[in-house]
């Protein structure tokens, strides 16, 4: 499915929570989202549209209740500027299917898996997500 599908095909496709969060840019609750804590090698696609956004070696823990990585695979996130609720945020979409991904929260010093500084923290709804492992 691609950014043509209509809503009603996408409403068909995904579960409520899929559609409230992937179409309505919802937000699902801090700490209840299953890739938050999540660490298995693979890549994570879109849970739209299958398309691979991130790779495990891309995520990093940051306790912020939601699955968190320091970058995407390159061209596979769009980035729009979200001025609701007061304050400007970085939305992230999917590509492909411009499904809601969450937000990009900039220079907060975080660091990835090798201990490095990272600009950027991609604050990902475990529900947009789908996680395929690593072939062993």
């Amino acid at each position: 499915m691609t950014n043509k599908t209509t809503e009603a095909e996408w409403q068909a496709k995904l579960s409520p929570e899929q559609f409230r969060i992937l179409r309505q840019k919802g937000t699902e609750m801090a700490g209840t989202g299953e890739y938050d804590g999540h660490f298995e090698k693979g890549v994570y696609n879109c849970a739209g549209c299958n398309t691979p956004l991130y790779k495990s070696e891309h995520k990093m823990m940051s306790h912020c209740g939601w699955p968190a990585y320091f970058t995407a695979l390159p061209g596979k996130i769009n980035r729009h500027v979200d001025n609701s609720f007061g304050m400007k945020r970085i939305e992230i979409t999917c590509s492909n299917c411009d499904g809601h991904l969450g937000h990009v929260f900039e220079g907060e010093g975080y660091k990835n898996q090798a201990g490095e500084r990272v600009n950027d923290r991609h604050c990902v709804n475990s529900v947009s997500l789908k996680f395929s492992p690593e072939d062993k």
